[in-house]
């Protein structure tokens, strides 16, 4: 009898433990099957849900586009005052005779709130009273690769975690069946300078907040389609298969690498039904096309915006849209009309159509390059362009708990320095994890001995003066 009840104790343990193995796994993937990531609570109430930031690669010139300077408009040609620019680092203009290239293009007051916009942003200046202008950023690094990383990760020490990486890692993602950080990336007008897929890493996060670059050409995600011949019924046989001895490997080594593994593979099959209905624009009526300027998915920034609409409805908490092409070193006047003829449009019907929808509120839209350009010209005549430029520029935000029609900060007569109400890249982001409902300062991981921040340890501020 107790032998005859050992035999029953042992085969009771085999059945249910492979039982309960399965009904782990199942459990695992069912909380996969809500997302690729589990939601988090903010450590607030929160004004945004989500991100959209629209990054002008290459650096546009505030001068040409969000402050107005009549002072430099009369000192164009004359030379640059010394007191501006004495011991001030200089990209490419060491060494040169320092002459004030006025603005390009005129400005006047825009909307109700009288916001100066350039005549080069028509669309923009036309929703004038639903941005909010800063006009008095400034950041550390020169050079457009450090520059970059400053804007991405709050640090120029490359392989720190990227913004959208530290929103998914602070409230997880929001879509069922999509990346909860989504890259995309577009070009035209000069140098289009490139941009390292290290600028949306994870860094010490768990891999799976890293940003899922989606390409305009061929499959928008690398490997998401099925071999030929492969049958979506056995696409998920391969996945279930994987994904019960990569659940044996985690229970024996407790490695959360695996745990990134698990749900990526999950979702990566649900990707193969949902990032072909996400590119396909026949939902979209003709007058959202045209508003866009877009017929079809073709990668350019009109329907990079459109996508990143698309992805915000769907739930996607980081879309970051790179235009590469702002780095006017020469021939400033024509490659500022080819960006804006560009983004200028889209920028606006993107803002209009959150608005109209609804999810502009819940929404924060951000503008800007990695750095501004100098009130100095570089080059000659009429091909003269702006060098990098560090101490002062614009950026612009709109949604998501930021007041509309307000300009914040001022530079300086000629538009060098930021004087009033300077504003760090890291305050922006201080800002920006406000809205989401994040403190910057409780926003950490430890790691290497430190509490790391995407605000670093820096004094960084939120600006609640542009806060509704």
């Amino acid at each position: 009898m107790n032998a005859l009840n050992s035999i029953h104790r042992r085969a009771f343990l085999n059945t249910t433990g492979v039982g309960v193995g399965a009904a782990a796994l199942q459990s695992l993937l069912a909380t996969s099957a809500r997302g690729s990531d589990v939601e988090r609570p903010p450590h607030f109430p929160a004004k945004a849900k989500r991100v959209i930031f629209l990054c002008m690669a290459g650096g546009p010139s505030h001068l040409e586009t969000f402050d107005y300077k009549p002072k430099l408009a009369e000192m164009d040609g004359k030379p640059m005052p010394a007191s501006f620019t004495e011991g001030q680092p200089i990209a490419q203009l060491q060494g040169q005779e320092l002459k004030c290239l006025g603005p390009q293009f005129p400005f006047r007051p825009r909307g109700e709130s009288g916001q100066m916009v350039s005549d080069i942003l028509p669309k923009m200046a036309e929703i004038a009273d639903d941005l909010c202008l800063i006009r008095s950023m400034h950041t550390d690094q020169i050079n457009h690769d450090p520059a970059h990383t400053v804007m991405n990760t709050g640090t120029s020490i490359s392989g720190r975690p990227s913004m959208g990486a530290w929103v998914t890692y602070g409230l997880g993602n929001g879509s069922d069946n999509l990346p909860g950080f989504v890259v995309l990336t577009s070009k035209g007008g000069r140098n289009p300078q490139p941009i390292a897929s290290r600028q949306w890493g994870a860094g010490f996060l768990p891999s799976r907040h890293q940003g899922v670059e989606f390409r305009s050409a061929g499959d928008p995600v690398h490997y998401v389609k099925s071999p030929p011949g492969v049958t979506q019924t056995q696409q998920r046989e391969l996945v279930d298969s994987i994904q019960a001895l990569d659940q044996l490997r985690r229970d024996r080594v407790r490695d959360r690498e695996i745990d990134t593994r698990l749900q990526q593979f999950e979702l990566a099959f649900r990707m193969q039904s949902s990032v072909p209905e996400l590119m396909d624009f026949s939902d979209e009526s003709q007058e959202t096309l045209d508003m866009y300027g877009v017929q079809g998915s073709d990668g350019s920034f009109a329907a990079n915006c459109l996508l990143a609409r698309r992805l915000a409805q769907r739930g996607v908490r980081f879309i970051h849209l790179y235009h590469r092409g702002w780095d006017h070193h020469g021939d400033l006047v024509h490659y500022m009309k080819i960006c804006c003829g560009l983004c200028d449009g889209p920028t606006a019907a993107l803002i209009r159509d959150l608005k109209r929808t609804g999810m502009l509120d819940e929404t924060l839209v951000i503008w800007g390059g990695e750095f501004g350009r100098t009130p100095m010209f570089q080059g000659k005549g009429k091909g003269a362009g702006r060098d990098h430029h560090i101490r002062g520029f614009s950026m612009c935000l709109a949604g998501g708990g930021v007041k509309g029609g307000v300009t914040y900060g001022e530079t300086d007569e000629l538009g060098y320095n930021a004087l009033v109400d300077r504003v760090h890249v890291r305050d922006l982001h201080a800002t920006m994890l406000h809205l989401l409902g994040l403190d910057h300062r409780k926003l950490s991981v430890k790691h290497q001995g430190l509490d790391q921040r995407l605000t670093g340890v820096e004094e960084s501020r939120v600006l609640r003066e542009v806060l509704v």
